[in-house]
């Protein structure tokens, strides 16, 4: 049978019939490669009732991290199938090694395929981490069918593959990383990872937008996708799961990078918030992550400008979310905001996109501007609409029940209904407009 050419670009997946050298649809340059798609293998299969499909229980075996079992709904399910991403450097491999060393302690077997590290390069991180054990298995390979061999011959309960970027398979005729090559490979790992029900774990690269790099089908096909994230500068991490079909999604473990490795940190909220300033331009706000609330200080800085085009920056912070709340206080609130730079930053390198920080946001840059400042044990929440008006946010009763228990003494939030206990602790304040809080606190 003939194969049919195809050219694919190695940045967004799209497919062309003949070479171009800009791709239509991310429009990047000298993305265009020549592909082989392999002919799919078409297996029968008989349909059955679904009153007669038998369920089994799903077995699931710890991680050795408390907060990493959260994210994954209760730890591992054998024979899943989890993908994770992160930028060079944030510590992927450092956490998958200590991970395995946890597994390796209690008795299950692991084998750690690295494609980008030699054997000796992974034995000395180990043995910085104290990650040595016997039941640790560590392989330095690229091709497929001789990892295949391996795991069919061990039958290990976790495999971790590090990275499914520089493998390569014989049945896709296309470069390592490759669209082709990428989509082959997950294809045969997912098989391979249901058949044997062995546990496997893939790292994968990410691209400059952050997202992972390959085919989108990669994240369609597996069972779990995490996201390593944080600043390479500093020693925080947040790993976050944004797909688990094992149970909920949106939750969050952060660590602490140390010499002997990640560490967890039990209590978020006070370490996003344990340096807040006591000067202008700062404001406490609380957003939830999956099932834990978590207190985080937002810092803006307004400046006068001296150019046609103000700056807007953000860290940490939805930027076209910024501009909608900016255009929000002009209109409302008769700002003349187009005079001034204005900076957003979330304190500590988390990334969210939480609504209920609309608010918070609105009056740290208030303050800034009017150089008055908040008072450190004062919580704002709230999400801010395109007609003034401050909305109902959810998981209120989450939320001032973090703040109770940080000892905040006020809170201001929009007017919802609230549990009676809450007012005997905290002092609420509901709001039902933005333009109430310039007379209510920076007149």
């Amino acid at each position: 049978m003939k194969v049919k050419t195809l050219f694919a670009c190695t940045s967004c997946g799209a497919q062309f019939h003949k070479w171009c050298g800009q791709c239509a649809l991310c429009n990047e340059w000298n993305t265009v490669e020549e592909q082989f798609p392999a002919v799919p293998k078409q297996q029968a299969s008989t349909p059955l009732p679904i009153s007669q499909v038998e369920i089994k229980e799903d077995v699931r075996f710890s991680s050795g991290f408390e907060d990493v079992d959260r994210v994954l709904g209760g730890g591992f399910v054998q024979g899943s199938f989890v993908l994770v991403g992160g930028e060079p450097g944030i510590g992927k491999s450092t956490l998958l090694l200590q991970i395995a060393h946890h597994l390796a302690l209690s008795g299950k077997t692991v084998l750690y395929v690295s494609g980008e590290e030699s054997v000796s390069q992974i034995s000395l991180r180990a043995k910085r981490l104290g990650a040595l054990s016997d039941n640790l298995l560590i392989f330095n390979e690229i091709q497929y069918e001789t990892i295949c061999y391996q795991i069919e011959t061990i039958k290990p309960n976790l495999v971790i593959i590090d990275s499914i970027q520089v493998l390569q398979c014989q049945n896709a005729l296309s470069s390592p990383g490759s669209v082709a090559q990428v989509r082959e490979l997950a294809s045969k790992f997912m098989q391979l990872s249901k058949s044997l029900n062995i546990t496997h774990i893939i790292i994968g690269h990410v691209t400059k937008s952050g997202e992972i790099a390959g085919p989108r089908m990669l994240e369609h096909l597996v069972d779990c996708v995490l996201y390593f994230e944080g600043e390479t500068k500093q020693q925080y991490r947040f790993l976050r799961g944004v797909k688990n079909r094992f149970g909920s999604i949106h939750e969050l473990a952060v660590f602490e990078m140390k010499t002997k490795g990640l560490e967890e940190v039990k209590n978020p909220s006070s370490l996003c918030i344990q340096h807040r300033g006591t000067n202008s331009g700062a404001c406490i706000s609380c957003v939830v992550e999956g099932s834990r609330a978590v207190l985080l200080e937002i810092q803006a800085l307004v400046a006068p400008t001296h150019f046609p085009s103000p700056m807007r920056k953000t860290q940490g912070f939805d930027h076209n979310r910024l501009s909608l709340l900016l255009a929000v206080m002009e209109k409302k609130l008769g700002l003349r905001l187009f005079t001034y730079d204005i900076f957003v930053s979330i304190a500590g390198g988390l990334k969210v996109q939480d609504p209920a920080l609309d608010l918070s946001v609105c009056m740290a840059i208030l303050s800034s501007l009017k150089n008055k400042r908040i008072d450190p044990l004062t919580l704002v929440i709230g999400e801010v609409g395109l007609s003034n008006e401050i909305r109902a946010v959810d998981n209120v009763e989450k939320r001032l029940k973090e703040a109770k228990n940080l000892g905040f003494q006020k809170v201001i939030l929009p007017k919802q209904k609230v549990d009676e206990s809450f007012k005997q602790s905290l002092e609420l304040i509901s709001l039902e407009r933005l333009d109430t809080i310039v007379s209510t606190f920076f007149h």
